[in-house]
């Protein structure tokens, strides 16, 4: 009798609890627990990054190791299951968020290189043509010593040198401002930069990069055409302390500077600016042709601003931008460089960077005065009351936040969220204005 009732027990149990649940395929609990702890560690990794993928995750290697451990050992456990899962959609998140990047979205790259092919056209040309009237001392290197000759032989005589790099090259000597070109073994060239002979065709290459080219950069390598003014000593050293050894070089008085392929400005007397680049004068309707917004409606939301925002700087419509930007930022002379700064960050921005941004709705708050839209106010308050309120707290002044998130061409998000300010004065007879125009995307 006690074998039958052994055995109707055994049989039970093998009914009663199926493979899968059986206790040798469950796993330890502890190691659910470790496993755990490192995933969930992991997982507010993944969270912080808002859609962005980090390069490092702390957490991540014991999250999968601990995981895939688990997984080998005891795939059919529920818990270890889901466990899987869990990874599977951390892993997927901690890469970054993508989206479809259409062709509306990068029509302002296609617009920028063929216009940037156009004024190279140009500018190559307008260049073959200038060199062509004037003789030119060639080769310009190696330059003359002017300890074997008279300098009076090369005073006055053109000289083109095919790689001035400024401002790395710049340096500030005693007998005024340089950039250098060559070495001691090949003799230098001191071009002149203090005068409107740099200063002005410099400045029309900085609103070529800015209205035309936003690749170019910072540093930027020319090709220079300038007239043999003299010969001095000097240290061809940025640094204070002057350590490299003094050398004679030949001071050149710049005519005209081309960016090889990109771009030819030169020094113009007559001209408004002093000097001006190649086609200059055609930008403008050039561009009108890109513009798919040319104004900020009245009743803008601040989303919507943000969009115009980001097209302005996209399409490089810097009126339009500077319209989108609370005037109390740009109407002092700094406050306008600051904004012409920021402007060439934001077209390099969306040229290494990213393509496109989308924006999140906006968080709006009253920082100053009378709300007339409070509710609470509104139910509880007499005309008054409300009248009091509006003539102690002055004009209603509202602060709006519109995170965005920026994608690279391949759709793939850059960075994570970022935050901007935006202000609106006077209610809904206001209109709203980016107030932290130098936050990137």
């Amino acid at each position: 009798m006690k074998n039958i009732l052994l055995t109707a027990c055994i049989l039970l149990g093998s009914v009663c609890l199926p493979p899968s649940a059986s206790a040798a395929s469950l796993a330890p609990k502890n190691e659910i627990s470790r496993a755990e702890y490192y995933l969930r560690e992991f997982e507010k990794e993944v969270a912080h990054q808002h859609g962005g993928a980090a390069m490092f995750y702390r957490n991540k290697r014991d999250a999968v190791d601990r995981v895939k451990r688990l997984v080998q050992g005891y795939p059919d456990d529920p818990a270890v299951k889901a466990l899987f899962q869990r990874t599977r959609t951390a892993l997927l998140k901690s890469k970054g968020d993508y989206m479809e990047i259409t062709p509306d979205m990068t029509a302002y790259l296609r617009n920028e290189q063929e216009m940037r092919e156009r004024f190279g056209r140009q500018s190559a040309e307008a260049w073959k043509k200038k060199l062509a009237t004037v003789e030119v001392l060639s080769p310009a290197f190696p330059a003359a010593d002017p300890m074997e000759m008279t300098p009076s032989d090369i005073i006055g005589k053109y000289v083109v040198i095919d790689e001035v790099v400024y401002p790395s090259n710049q340096f500030i000597g005693a007998t005024g401002e340089y950039a250098f070109a060559g070495k001691p073994s090949i003799g230098f060239y001191f071009i002149q930069l203090n005068t409107r002979r740099w200063l002005a065709p410099y400045e029309a290459v900085k609103r070529f990069r800015r209205q035309v080219d936003a690749s170019i950069g910072e540093t930027i390598s020319f090709k220079v055409l300038g007239k043999i003014t003299g010969v001095v000593m000097e240290s061809p050293d940025a640094s204070q302390n002057k350590k490299a050894p003094f050398s004679w070089g030949w001071v050149v008085q710049p005519d005209s500077l081309y960016v090889d392929g990109r771009v030819m400005a030169s020094y113009d007397e007559k001209h408004e600016q002093s000097g001006s680049f190649v086609g200059e004068e055609t930008v403008n309707d050039i561009k009108q042709g890109w513009y798919t917004v040319k104004s900020v409606p009245p009743d803008v939301s601040p989303e919507g601003l943000m969009e115009i925002f980001q097209t302005a700087i996209k399409e490089k419509n810097f009126e339009l931008y500077q319209s989108c930007i609370n005037p109390a930022r740009w109407e002092t002379p700094t406050g306008e460089s600051l904004v012409r700064y920021h402007w060439d960050l934001h077209q390099a921005r969306f040229q290494k960077q990213y393509v496109h941004a989308v924006f999140d709705k906006a968080k709006i708050k009253v920082v100053k005065g009378h709300d007339s839209r409070d509710a609470d106010e509104n139910f509880f308050l007499t005309d008054s009351d409300r009248s009091k309120l509006i003539k102690m707290s002055g004009e209603m002044e509202e602060r709006a936040i519109v995170t965005s998130r920026a994608f690279d061409e391949n759709g793939k998000q850059v960075g994570g969220k970022h935050p901007h300010e935006l202000i609106r004065k006077g209610g809904d007879a206001g209109r709203w204005y980016v107030e932290d125009y130098a936050a990137r995307f």
